[in-house]
């Protein structure tokens, strides 16, 4: 069966970009970005873009849209399905390469969502309820593989709001179930790497990160006309250093609490892949300092070039 793609995954700060843009540079062929932040234009630093890395490497689906805005899975299946094939028809085997499993798996597994526009009433109805209240709820309808789906109360509206519409509309929802979809023929790459090493690089490039401007960055957005709850809402780097900014948490607050929240999403990232694993995705777990020359060569041997 002709190779549709190859995926780099893993948790953050594990090297993953690097690794993507040596497999590109094997292949001649061009990056497809599966983060749910990178996509925003602006947000640069907090999210990790290492643009630099790239080199001569094309890549998609990167400062794609403006800061502010709420981008979705269904808005990234379709321009993900849209970069696929048009690195396809140039005869080019696509790289993906990102940390947001629920972005790679449906990407991977050919999923294609309806569009759920938002419903006031519901909305409403469940204004004021707590977190846990919202999870109870969302539990309902499916069950959950990790937090990201209710780490604030509006992302977990969000995701009731969506179930609530599949429930209504099971015929259009039909090809959001994996055996209803057309996967595509992917080679997985994970990128491995202990508890330990990861927690010590979190650390480490947290503090490279504030020191590269990424509470300038920050001030930017909000000079901008993004509002505070608008960058909250994005999360890790975002939503701690506008909460410094905004006077709610000192410096070493701000710090301390990020670092804690960037190693708890690295764990759920974990989570997901390793679920990925249960539920049929196949991954080629190397080690995250694997020598360049051995890294080729087990990419070499996965894609029998």
């Amino acid at each position: 069966m002709e190779l549709d793609a190859i995926a780099v995954v893993g948790p953050t700060a594990s090297g993953k970009t690097k690794r993507a843009v040596a497999i590109a540079r094997m292949l001649n062929s061009e990056i497809i970005s599966a983060d749910s932040r990178q996509v925003y234009r602006g947000m640069t630093i907090g999210t990790g873009k290492d643009l630099c890395e790239y080199g001569e490497i094309p890549y998609h689906l990167i400062d794609i849209v403006p800061a502010g805005t709420k981008y979705n899975l269904h808005r990234y299946l379709q321009d993900f399905n849209k970069s696929l094939s048009e690195i396809k028809d140039r005869g080019k085997i696509p790289v993906i390469c990102g940390g947001t499993g629920m972005y790679v798996e449906n990407a991977l597994n050919g999923i294609i969502m309806p569009e759920v526009e938002e419903n006031p009433s519901l909305r409403a109805s469940l204004e004021g309820k707590s977190i846990d209240e919202l999870e109870k709820i969302l539990r309902g309808y499916k069950a959950l593989h990790n937090k990201t789906d209710i780490d604030s109360c509006k992302r977990a509206i969000r995701a009731i709001e969506i179930e609530e519409y599949y429930l209504k509309h099971p015929e259009e929802t039909a090809t959001t179930r994996k055996q209803s979809a057309s996967p595509i023929n992917a080679i997985v790459i994970g990128i491995d790497i202990s508890r330990e090493e990861r927690r010590l690089r979190i650390s480490s490039r947290l503090k490279s990160r504030l020191d590269e401007g990424m509470i300038e960055e920050v001030k930017n957005l909000l000079d901008s006309g993004i509002s505070p709850e608008d960058l909250i809402y994005y999360g890790l780097e975002y939503k701690f250093v506008t909460k410094y900014i905004i006077g709610e948490y000192t410096y070493d607050e701000m710090f301390t609490n990020l670092e804690t929240a960037i190693h708890q999403f690295a764990k759920r990232q974990m989570t997901w892949f390793r679920g990925m694993e249960k539920r049929g995705t196949k991954i080629n777990w190397l080690p995250w300092n694997l020598p360049e020359s051995d890294f080729r060569a087990k990419i070499e041997e996965l894609i029998n070039l």
